[in-house]
């Protein structure tokens, strides 16, 4: 909202000597936030005068253009006259909407217009022109460049400053309006917050209030709850040929508008200064009552900007006997939009369903002015007034009569009353306020106080229906109080048992993920249902259980992710686009599975808290939420340089990743050969907890139909493990285990299988058959030839025992290596070599 000093001065009491910046401190102080203060046309400075034209000789140049060559009178400003010249300055002009006699504006030599252009007496079409006459894009007061601007007003004095003439130089700030103070969007509601903030008085614009309802002027019928009253006045006799005076039209520009007609400007000057959004009906153009009503299935409206628009049943739109002639509170139809011919005019000022406004706007894709005051919540109790505020301007500026005959459809409602402790707002404020302090500032706002021994009740002005809960009473109070002035208290920290296990173990999990190399990423939650499609997970597998958001960022990615990878993906596409193709990023994060069968989701008013039944049930509907934790490595692992050849980032990095993950938290991992989308078939691990069949996840090398979808470079390996898995199984993080003193002694097998048997289960048979005292197992040779025999492969492992309490013996060792292999020999067929 941008609010011009000048007119905030009309209704609060500000001193003179009251500056913008300091109203802009004060402002801030009570909770508005102030974008700017701008000074408008500060960017004209210099003699930029009155003057009356004396003579405008018109001459017809080689190049075909037509100048008027002219005499203009600027008072003390003239050259020195001459015998044949009265006191006056040649000036060359090429608009022809003047004439002698006129008064225009004149920058003379010196002034210096917006866009830094500097004017100077030259030579030009065989004159010397020594001043420019003005129009109004010239000096930053719109865009009309059609001609320059002829001056009407009385009493006009050639050589005065023509700044105060066009209200050229005005201080205008700039406030970015939240969406709980709607109020804020109109000068009243800034005066009342100006107001309050410097201790002044405050008039309000706003004097009339709305009477009980009446129906002797236009008919009005309104059939849908979302438009609870309507206000219609009707003026007759206008001339629609009466420009705008120039301190209305200017005072809509600097409030960020555009100057279009008389009427037009009328009813957005009121807008602005009451907050009450105004619509203007060409009542020649209207088939008889006007109807607030739902649109109808299949009805279409052509708007003011001329698009044809197919309006839905949740549209309100006001309608006459044609059909549908406005989006209520959005944007007028065309049908009976004012023209140049309008002499008699409909008013209208109504109060609108603010949510019904917003959906109406975001379906249609179509925001004005009125709708972001509807959206915010408008001041019902204003129509009233507000209209007969736009049908007195239309009288005294466009020559209009106000019919006596008037109607008032539907009523203000009644706002609510709350009841809270007396000492509620020096509790949470942290402050002593008294009850007359309570009673004070609440008055200030508008609000109706009665205190009644301990406890206050309040009954909030039509203006504030944001003010709904105690506890937005108590903010209203610390912000009249003023924060600034609420004394700083650091609260005593409660003594807490610190982190919780699965907090720990999440964050030893990052630490050591980044602690290898890896950059943690943040991606947003959404994905498309095409990116599981491209990255081929069939239609049967967990991660197609989607949750659509209803009020999504994007409609593009309008469903919760099941899946780190198309985040991660995005990323590394991102990355690669800008020239770094040596990735190794990692995510950690929640992921969501729909429950099977898909569940309704409660909506609980925000009233109040939901209770422990309906927060469940909103959980049970958007189904499981574990936290997983991905990553992508493409390009170099380790760059070539002098100390070195590099090394290439494949599958068995991303293997190396989740084995780190799960040695974090106390656990190892086994491995078997898998295929699951979107990882290579013959390049791709399931990652499992000891012991069991229970996959935490997959590693390997992307399939390269995945890598040409998504655009990744060539090779990319990926690894995700669901880490709630991982630290459910892992034990106790942060303990650590006691430390033998007593020595290790290792055994090297080496066991021949076939080709098919991976070496993650010959090494998981191992361990299992090794018993207690086995305290690692590691590969660490492979060796096929032909002493081990065709389809066969060699497999060496070194097995690692220790005990806690003593020296092993050989035959302590040598009975574990033997219980080893054997269970290798049962379960995967293990031959040991013995040479």
């Amino acid at each position: 909202m941008r609010a011009p000093l000048s007119w905030l001065r009309e209704y609060a009491a500000l001193p003179p000597e009251q500056e913008g910046r300091e109203l802009a401190e004060a402002f801030v102080r009570a909770g508005l936030e102030v974008e700017g203060v701008e000074q408008a046309g500060a960017d004209v400075t210099g003699p930029v005068v009155v003057g009356r034209v004396l003579t405008a000789e018109p001459e017809q140049h080689s190049n075909g253009k037509t100048i008027n060559w002219c005499r203009v009178d600027v008072g003390d400003h003239h050259e020195p006259p001459s015998a044949d010249r009265p006191a006056s300055r040649g000036i060359v002009c090429g608009a022809h909407n003047f004439s002698a006699g006129d008064f225009v504006v004149v920058a003379l030599p010196g002034a210096v217009l917006p866009g830094n252009f500097r004017i100077a007496a030259r030579k030009t079409y065989g004159h010397v022109s020594d001043g420019m006459i003005c129009s109004a894009r010239e000096l930053g007061l719109g865009d009309d460049h059609d001609g320059i601007i002829v001056l009407d007003e009385p009493d006009l004095v050639p050589g005065t400053d023509a700044a105060a003439v066009l209200h050229l130089r005005e201080t205008v700030l700039d406030i970015d309006v939240t969406p709980d103070r709607g109020y804020a969007m109109s000068i009243r509601g800034l005066a009342r917050e100006a107001a309050q903030a410097t201790g002044v008085v405050f008039t309000d614009p706003v004097g009339r209030p709305v009477p009980a309802s009446v129906s002797s002027g236009w008919p009005v019928r309104l059939e849908s709850p979302a438009c609870g009253l309507f206000v219609a006045l009707t003026v007759a006799g206008i001339d629609p040929g009466r420009p705008s005076p120039r301190w209305l039209a200017r005072r809509v520009q600097l409030a960020g508008m555009r100057p279009i007609s008389l009427a037009v400007d009328i009813t957005n000057y009121v807008m602005l200064e009451t907050g009450q959004p105004l619509h203007a009906y060409d009542a020649d153009q209207l088939d008889g009552a006007v109807v607030a009503r739902q649109a109808e299935p299949g009805e279409e409206l052509t708007t003011l900007d001329d698009v044809v628009r197919a309006l839905d049943p949740g549209d309100l739109v006001i309608a006459d006997g044609s059909g549908p002639i406005g989006l209520a509170g959005v944007m007028g139809g065309a049908t009976s939009e004012l023209s140049a011919r309008t002499t008699t005019v409909v008013l209208e000022a109504a109060s609108f369903d603010a949510l019904t406004l917003a959906r109406t706007s975001r379906r249609h894709r179509l925001a004005s002015e009125a709708s972001r005051r509807f959206e915010r919540g408008v001041d019902p109790g204003a129509a009233y007034a507000a209209a007969h505020r736009a049908a007195a301007l239309l009288v005294e500026l466009a020559g209009g009569t106000l019919l006596p005959e008037e109607t008032v459809a539907g009523r203000v409602p009644a706002m609510p009353a709350t009841t809270f402790d007396v000492d509620l707002p020096g509790r949470v404020l942290g402050t002593g306020v008294s009850a007359s302090q309570v009673r004070d500032l609440l008055g200030r706002v508008g609000a109706q106080v009665v205190v009644d021994g301990s406890t206050v009740t309040t009954t909030a002005p039509t203006w504030r229906p944001d003010l709904t809960d105690s506890y937005d009473y108590v903010e209203e109070i610390g912000r009249l109080v003023g924060f600034e002035n609420i004394p700083a208290v650091v609260p005593r920290a409660p003594v807490g048992r610190g982190l919780t296990r699965e907090q720990r173990a999440r964050r030893a999990v990052t630490a050591a993920v980044a602690v290898a190399g890896y950059v943690e990423v943040l991606s947003f939650p959404f994905v498309a249902a095409s990116d599981l499609d491209r990255m081929g997970v069939p239609a049967d597998d967990r991660r197609r259980r989607l949750s659509r958001v209803l009020n999504p960022l994007a409609e593009t990615t309008p469903y919760l992710r099941t899946s780190l990878l198309p985040g991660l993906f995005g990323a590394v596409t991102r990355n690669t686009s800008r020239g770094q193709d040596d990735l190794a990023l990692f995510e950690s994060g929640s992921v969501f599975f729909a429950p099977e069968p898909r569940l309704s989701a409660p909506r609980p008013p925000v009233e109040a808290r939901p209770d422990a039944t309906t927060l469940a049930a909103m959980d049970d509907a958007l189904g499981d939420q574990p936290r997983h934790l991905a990553a992508l490595l493409s390009g170099a692992w380790r760059r070539s340089g002098w100390a070195g050849p590099g090394e290439r980032a494949v599958w068995s990095h991303a293997v190396a990743l989740a084995e780190l993950v799960a040695a974090t938290v106390g656990l190892p991992l086994a491995r078997r050969a898998a295929e699951q989308a979107p990882w290579h078939p013959g390049r791709c691990a399931a990652l499992l907890l000891p012991g069991s069949d229970v996959v935490v996840g997959h590693a390997g090398e992307l399939h390269p139909s995945v890598v040409e979808a998504f655009g990744l470079p060539a090779r990319t390996c990926a690894v995700e493990l669901d880490l709630d898995v991982l630290v459910a199984a892992a034990p106790a993080v942060g303990q650590v285990a006691p430390l033998s003193a007593w020595p290790v002694a290792k055994e090297d097998v080496a066991l021949v299988v076939s080709r098919d048997v991976p070496a993650a289960a010959v090494e998981a048979a191992l361990r299992a058959g090794a018993g207690d005292l086995l305290e690692s197992v590691s590969l660490f040779d492979t060796y096929t030839g032909p002493q081990i025999g065709e389809g066969h492969v060699s497999l060496a492992f070194t097995l690692r025992y220790r005990a806690p309490d003593r020296t092993l013996t050989d035959a302590d060792t040598a009975a574990a290596r033997d219980s080893a292999v054997a269970r290798a020999a049962a379960d995967c067929g293990a031959v040991q070599r013995t040479e």
